[in-house]
């Protein structure tokens, strides 16, 4: 994953050590390596905005750090570029997803989760996986049908219910989005069931009632976790999209999915640092199991080379 983002660091990684002729970085030799690594970071889908914000800090972290003359002169450099990265992302904390599910619905029950993002994204397989992690670890879930609107949303859904056992809770097409999710909270609470996975619509993002629809379902539930879906392929178009989300709902964390066959592997820096919330997890295929924890240090140290769990301090 994230193979074309990986070289580009591992590129300005080698330029800096061969760079380099004292013993400390140089403002000059940082500064032109560092403008030139900004266009290779945005042809990653790191956005300009990101982009400037990460130049300023290799910078800042870079300049003056001492590189010895001898010996590995090459992890001096990769660790003051993971200093930077982290420094970045630093406030973004990462979360134990499904620990924090487990935990509330130890607290109080049901606890709904709502799915949010547009058609295409792989919404709905994202929510089907996450019932299967739960029932996986003895977590029964109703899922909600509160799509309303595809035709064969509530199709799909239940076929996925069917394969894992599931209960689907959904209404006739064009009915209130709410009241599905709604009824679905009430057959889980009648039953002892402890999570409701609510599956949204997706259509064109920019439809005003839409958002009138997703924001009266979380009125009306009051979800205790709102998780955006994004198609980490598609970029900027899909931070564009989170951004209108945001203006009318909630969005406590996010699941990016299809990284399996992404190879640039910038909008997850993008949106960690644009939304301030945590990433859940990584969609990385198509079964039931193909859901990765994500832990933004682990994210770091891939993207400089270093093994999972160098990335921290």
């Amino acid at each position: 994953m994230f193979d074309r983002l990986r070289r580009t660091f591992s590129r300005f990684v080698d330029s800096i050590v061969s760079t380099v002729k004292e013993d400390a970085l140089g403002e000059k030799e940082v500064s032109e390596l560092a403008e030139d690594l900004y266009l290779d970071l945005v042809e990653s889908d790191v956005a300009v905005d990101v982009a400037d914000a990460l130049i300023s800090a290799l910078k800042a972290k870079l300049v003056g750090v001492k590189v010895p003359r001898f010996g590995d002169r090459e992890a001096a450099v990769r660790r003051a570029v993971r200093d930077a990265l982290l420094s970045l992302i630093g406030d973004v904390q990462d979360a134990d997803f499904e620990s924090a599910v487990a935990r509330a619905a130890e607290e109080t029950s049901p606890v709904a989760v709502m799915f949010l993002g547009p058609n295409g994204y792989g919404k709905t397989t994202t929510l089907a996986k996450i019932a299967y992690l739960f029932k996986s670890r003895g977590l029964q879930s109703v899922l909600a049908a509160a799509d309303t609107f595809r035709a064969g949303a509530r199709e799909q859904l239940e076929e996925h219910g069917r394969r894992l056992g599931l209960r689907v809770i959904g209404g006739e097409y064009g009915s209130d989005p709410a009241s599905v999710a709604y009824d679905a909270v009430q057959h889980a609470r009648s039953r002892g069931i402890p999570l409701v996975l609510i599956d949204t619509a997706g259509r064109m993002h920019t439809d005003r009632n839409l958002m009138d629809e997703l924001s009266k379902i979380q009125r009306v539930v009051e979800p205790r976790f709102s998780v955006f879906v994004f198609d980490a392929q598609l970029g900027n178009e899909a931070l564009e999209i989170a951004k209108y989300y945001s203006k009318y709902v909630a969005i406590d964390g996010m699941i990016a999915t299809k990284v399996d066959s992404y190879p640039k592997g910038g909008s997850i820096l993008t949106f960690l640092y644009t939304f301030k919330r945590p990433i859940y997890f990584l969609g990385v295929g198509q079964r039931y199991e193909d859901l990765v924890k994500f832990r933004k240090e682990d994210y770091i140290a891939q993207l400089i080379g270093l093994q999972p769990g160098e990335g921290g301090r």
